[in-house]
């Protein structure tokens, strides 16, 4: 008999006579299907059948009995198996359950039993005013992690004596339960009161809402200058800006040129030799276009001549292809032969490959087509110096440091704006603001305004929307053209603690990605970039990344691993609460320019309140360098009251809203050397 492995109990080898039982009950038989498997009760002709069903191995459920001189055995056998045991002098007493009966019998015992109530509680409940308008937002958790169907009613009470309610919506990541929550919600006066209830039963304890963030920096004094922003801001124009601000302020003014140059505005050139609708090789330069490609010819011809074998010729900046042809004259060389015999032919000035669907197909006659790398040809595409300013009475690392940096992502065009406005205050009322000075004098400031120039310049030129640099890692049909506006590494995606090599979530091997994380950890010029810059001034001990947009305000970790969402190791008790403290404190600063709230919901480790998003460059920054690292997603969400629903601002919003973002979170990284400050002092 075929042995199912099922552990036996000591049991089922007592002695076969030690219990006698009273007859069973529904004795009639029920046939098995041969491939069913069933739970049956069975009486064996004698002993020795059932010490053969021991030693088998054979999946005995109970042991056996003797009920009214029967032996009986219950087993779980197929209908095969039941079979071959009554063909041996077995007959089957019982059916006792039958696969599937058991999905059933739970399903119906779901159904019927009563819904026990669940244990509910407040993770947050926080309520701000702004530009006149009362929110309030709450996350709940529920015991019930495994109901999915569970609903979550929360119920408030405001000052004015009004009430009301609303429904919470359950949030997963990665799978795993986390809370219920909603976005704020609209009340008519502060609330006094919350509670919730659930559809299992559950109702929480009465809580108070806590004022968010509950930290308001002192105002400006007369005659602070600010605003010195204007419009969007190319990587050339940072540049310029950087330049001006050594040559007015040299006393407080260092430019450090960073150590890893940039590819630059340029790629290779390209062309598809042939016909699209019919069959086409991509040919592609050895050298970027700028280098002298750009302009090149291709073509291909008739010898006009039979028995001709394939050639290609280079000159004059034109590679003409002759085609191979057979004893008639016909053309006969395929797309895969012309795409080697040009990548063999000229190894040193191109590669070639055949366009995705033209395969085995024969190459027709076509040119000349010129080849270009396909970018603004306006635009400075040399290898690029990535700067940074260094900022502060005391540049020699005596003082703490806070770095803050900006456009990791390309598309993130208000970021800039925040860094250099920061940059600008600082130094614009050195001279005439006590406390501005008294942070020069106390804190020493380092600030990248782009980290990533050649995917700005791209997005600003060509593809508003390229979020990575312009490293093109792809290999084979990946590098056609078409995929142009795919090419680049997601630089903040390519640090290395927590990153996709490690196994981590929210990384990507595919070069095509919006997170492509490159081809190893810190591949890449601009994130080691960064990441040299904060091991040379070992005094750097904060850290603000900006980027946009949805109004985020995070920390780490920043990236879990699955199975599990097990993320990397919490901040100690001390250090989240540093962390948390100093966003409010950071958050209210923001509020105060024109009343934007960063939500609870949206302030916390990047893993909770985000996603996950494996090898960021705040994670290496805190876990190998022990620096508090944070990351501000400016361009918060904002509330139209006209329609009674919140909007997002995007990336390149219209400028007005930018310059607006770019005030409100200067006003934050000016309370970040606060915070530092507070920090080195105790």
């Amino acid at each position: 008999m075929k042995q199912r492995g099922l552990a036996l109990t000591a049991a089922v080898v007592m002695s076969l006579s030690v219990l006698v039982l009273p007859p069973a009950t529904n004795a009639t038989a029920a046939p098995v299907s041969a491939d069913e498997l069933a739970l049956v009760r069975v009486q064996l002709p004698d002993e020795a059948m059932f010490d053969e069903l021991l030693t088998s191995g054979a999946d005995i459920a109970a042991r056996p009995r003797m009920d009214d001189g029967r032996l009986l055995v219950d087993l779980v056998v197929s209908g095969t198996e039941l079979d071959a045991l009554t063909a041996r002098g077995a007959s089957t007493v019982q059916v006792i359950q039958r696969d599937g009966d058991g999905s059933a019998r739970y399903a119906q015992s779901r159904r019927a039993a009563p819904r026990a109530a669940d244990t509910l509680h407040f993770l947050s409940a926080y309520w701000w005013t702004s530009n006149g308008t009362t929110f309030l937002q709450t996350e709940v958790a529920t015991t019930a992690i495994a109901d999915p169907d569970v609903e979550i009613t929360v119920h408030w009470t405001a000052a004015d004596g009004t009430t009301g309610s609303y429904p919470l919506q359950r949030f997963e990541d990665a799978g795993e339960y986390q809370y219920h929550v909603a976005e704020p919600q609209v009340l008519p006066a502060r609330p006094t009161k919350v509670s919730a209830t659930s559809s299992l039963g559950g109702v929480s304890r009465d809580i108070t809402p806590t004022a968010w963030p509950g930290a308001t920096p002192p105002g400006t004094p007369s005659g602070y200058q600010k605003d010195f922003i204007d419009a969007y801001m190319s990587p050339t124009d940072i540049k310029a800006r950087v330049a001006r601000l050594a040559r007015q302020h040299p006393d407080l003014v260092d430019v450090i040129d960073l150590p890893h140059r940039t590819q630059g505005y340029r790629r290779t050139a390209t062309a598809y030799l042939g016909d699209l609708a019919a069959a086409a090789v991509v040919v592609e330069s050895v050298q970027f276009g700028d280098q002298g490609p750009n302009g090149w010819q291709l073509k291909t011809v008739d010898p006009g001549r039979p028995n001709r074998p394939a050639q290609a010729t280079w000159r004059d900046r034109v590679l003409t292809v002759s085609l191979a042809t057979d004893s008639t004259g016909a053309l006969i060389s395929t797309t895969d032969q012309i795409a080697a015999l040009i990548t063999a032919r000229f190894p040193q000035r191109f590669s070639a490959f055949v366009e995705d669907g033209s395969a085995g197909k024969v190459m027709p006659v076509v040119g000349p087509v010129t080849m270009d790398d396909g970018l603004d040809g306006s635009i400075p595409n040399k290898p690029w110096t990535v700067q940074a300013l260094r900022i502060g009475v005391h540049r020699d690392g005596s003082r703490i440091g806070v770095l803050a940096y900006s456009q990791e992502h390309a598309r993130e065009w208000a970021t800039p704006l925040v860094t250099l406005e920061f940059a600008e205050r600082l130094l614009a009322n050195y001279a005439t603001d006590a406390a501005t000075r008294q942070l020069l004098e106390d804190v020493e400031v380092f600030v990248i305004p782009t980290v990533n120039p050649d995917g700005a310049n791209y997005s600003f030129n060509d593809a508003n929307f390229q979020r990575k640099n312009m490293v093109n890692h792809c290999t084979g049909t990946q590098r056609d053209p078409r995929n142009a506006d795919s090419w680049g590494v997601d630089v903040n995606r390519n640090y290395s603690v927590g990153s996709f090599f490690d196994g981590f979530v929210g990384g990507s091997g595919n070069c095509l990605s919006g997170t492509y994380s490159g081809t190893a950890e810190l591949s890449e010029a601009e994130s080691s970039n960064v990441i040299d810059l904060a091991k040379a001034h070992d005094n750097i001990r904060f850290v603000m990344n900006v980027h946009s947009y949805g109004g985020y305000f995070m920390w780490p970790p920043g990236a879990y691993a699955m199975p599990g969402r097990i993320t990397l190791p919490r901040p100690s008790t001390e250090e989240s609460a540093m962390f948390q403290a100093s966003a409010k404190r950071i958050v209210g600063a923001i509020a105060s320019s024109r009343g934007t709230v960063t939500w609870p919901s949206r302030t916390g480790p990047v893993a909770d309140v985000l996603y996950s998003a494996a090898g960021n460059s705040a994670d290496q920054l805190y876990y190998e360098l022990g620096i508090f690292a944070w990351d501000f997603e400016i361009g918060n969400d904002v509330w139209n009251p006209s329609t009674g629903q919140w909007e997002g601002v995007g990336f390149q919003p219209p400028y007005p809203e930018a310059h607006a973002e770019s005030q409100e979170y200067a006003d934050g990284l000016v309370e970040l050397l606060n915070v530092a400050r507070d920090y080195e002092r105790g």
